[in-house]
């Protein structure tokens, strides 16, 4: 019973705590989390970068770890690397500072793509996130396999923030 207090206790400090999802200028956070989409999961790694009160660059990486079989997927079907732009929104909507919203754009090895994602901290340091991705304009237009399908379909991120 001792120990469950003390759970709850640290658990109401989280929460309690004021907590920034996005500070502006030079704010810096990582996510790392679970990235989902039809025929495989993986993993996704992204960093953003804050250049003004509402605006982010950075970098998302994923890496498909399990593919459906029979598919034949390599490395270069499994893997995307993408160049972002996030336009944060939490003060612009006036919602709590705890809480991100941030449509925005990409440019990856498979297509140029839109994103749209939440961020929550419940302290200063640790948050969780919801992200998901979809193509605009796929660099291939052929019809594509199911290897290259993989990335260029609607990808699901959810996992954990970091500030750094």
């Amino acid at each position: 019973m001792k120990k469950l207090l003390l759970v709850a206790g640290f658990l109401l400090i989280g929460f309690a705590t004021q907590a920034q999802a996005f500070e502006g200028k030079y704010d810096q956070k990582l996510s790392i989390g679970a990235s989902l989409q039809e025929h495989g999961t993986g993993i996704a790694v992204i960093y953003d970068y804050g250049l003004g009160q509402n605006i982010s660059v950075g970098l998302a990486s994923s890496y498909i770890l399990d593919v459906e079989e029979p598919i034949d997927a390599n490395f270069g079907d499994r893997f995307d690397l993408k160049a972002r732009f996030n336009a944060n929104l939490s003060d612009v909507i006036g919602v709590s500072d705890a809480f991100d919203l941030y449509p925005g754009l990409d440019v990856s090895l498979k297509n140029f793509g839109g994103h749209v994602g939440t961020r929550y901290f419940f302290t200063d340091g640790f948050g969780l996130f919801a992200e998901v991705g979809f193509p605009l304009a796929k660099y291939n237009t052929d019809d594509l396999t199911v290897q290259e399908k993989l990335f260029n379909q609607p990808v699901f991120n959810v996992g954990a923030s970091f500030s750094l």
